[in-house]
């Protein structure tokens, strides 16, 4: 007599959910073998359990910046699994500026989204969703800018953020004076808020004004060059960068309110900012000659009286390899002042939630994992200066509509 099968498929549901959610074509093909299987993987309740199991949504691919002069690059979204690579809107020609992934969306600057006005783009990769949004407030009146997506959902555990509200947070210096301005824009609302100003009342801002300052001619000079990385979200709070100095700029979601706390180190120019430890701390990352460095800051404390504690140094010279940065050519940015050969490795981003750490040298893009040192190429050579992760469970069609699933992979599956 066969054996109850409750029974089967409590242990079959029990096996699945260790598949490694990083390589989605497992799944896929246990959902193929066999109806009683796909019945297991269809249902929500191991959905759920999938999820919940492995904690955070893995990371699927990226898109990425290079420096300002550089321009934009190709519109593409690189896949770091067997997952086909998702079609990127800008792939029809038009010109896209990638600016944030996070909770399961892209956040794009489209430069003409059909009529020719400019506007923001919200994309879900995996649904295909999209949202447009307005141009900023005309306060802003940016000279660079960057800015952040987030899921608004109240009581939301970021593990399965797909559709529902979201907010985006734009972070700007302005073009004419030295301060930094921040507004917010709610899907709820479909507006963007009144900006807020950081400035000199800022005691830290102000001190990082005198410090990264220069006297000319003409009197005393200072741009707050905001970088146009990825933020990084922290608690109900998104941190952005500027050059100078890596003052750490902290936009309060909760206190619409905009503030300045300084790095732990001042003179590297390839960092990355990170979340840690449970997302109650502030992490930041860079290379120091072959060595990666990583600080941890708590953000539940008072900010006076946080202080940065180192929390990793790992060796790289025998994990990541580097071309000859002396033969190697040059990324310059000319409105930095800065160029740095491409054989030397540098950190250009951070994917929460897995502890993956993303690496630019003249022979390739690699991820590094923080806990193993685990170490991995997930692209070419390339001009890199800031990388999108995007992070997502990516699981077998349903069959019954859900909004979110697999509808294909590749042949070989």
């Amino acid at each position: 007599m066969a054996p109850p099968q409750p029974l089967v498929d409590d242990v079959t549901a029990e096996i699945f959910l260790r598949l490694p959610p990083d390589e989605p074509e497992h799944l896929l093909r246990a959902a193929l073998v066999c109806k009683p299987w796909l019945r297991i993987i269809r249902d929500p309740g191991f959905r759920r359990s999938y999820r919940e199991f492995h904690g955070a949504p893995p990371l699927l691919g990226f898109l990425h910046r290079l420096m300002v002069l550089q321009g934009d690059p190709p519109a593409r979204f690189a896949s770091t699994t067997s997952m086909p690579e998702f079609p990127h809107p800008g792939s029809d020609g038009r010109a896209t500026c990638p600016l944030d992934c996070r909770h399961g969306r892209v956040l794009l600057h489209m430069f003409d989204h059909g009529d020719g006005r400019p506007g923001y783009l919200v994309w879900d990769p995996v649904t295909g969703e999209r949202h447009w949004l307005p141009p900023e407030p005309k306060e802003m009146d940016w000279l660079i800018y960057s800015a952040a997506v987030l899921c608004a959902a109240d009581g939301c555990d970021h593990l399965d953020c797909h559709g529902g509200p979201f907010r985006v947070v734009f972070a700007s210096a302005h073009e004419h004076k030295d301060i930094i301005l921040a507004s917010v824009y709610s899907s709820e609302t479909g507006s963007w808020s009144v900006p807020v100003c950081l400035d000199n009342t800022c005691e830290t801002y102000a001190r990082h004004v005198l410090r990264e300052g220069r006297a000319t001619s003409l009197g005393f000079f200072y741009t707050p060059y905001l970088q146009p990385r990825r933020g990084t979200l922290v608690g109900d709070a998104v941190y952005f960068t500027v050059r100078e100095g890596n003052g750490i700029v902290k936009y309060d979601l909760g206190k619409d309110r905009l503030s300045m706390i300084d790095p732990p180190t001042l003179d590297e120019f390839y960092i990355a900012l990170m979340t840690m430890e449970n997302n109650t701390s502030l992490g930041f990352a860079c290379i120091q000659g072959s060595t990666l460095c990583t600080w941890s800051r708590k953000v539940d404390t008072e900010e006076e009286a946080a202080e940065w504690v180192q929390y990793r140094v790992i060796e790289l010279e025998e994990k990541i390899p580097v071309a000859n940065p002396v033969d190697g050519p040059f990324m310059v940015d000319f409105a930095e002042g800065l160029a740095n050969p491409v054989g030397k490795p540098f950190v250009v981003g951070f994917a929460e939630g897995v502890g993956v750490v993303f690496f630019g040298s003249g022979v390739g893009l690699f991820t590094i994992k923080l806990s193993s040192g685990q170490v991995k190429k997930v692209d070419g050579p390339g001009k890199y200066f800031s990388v999108l992760p995007y992070m997502s469970f990516y699981l077998p069609k349903t069959g019954n509509g859900g909004r979110h699933d697999a509808t294909d992979l590749p042949n070989n599956t």
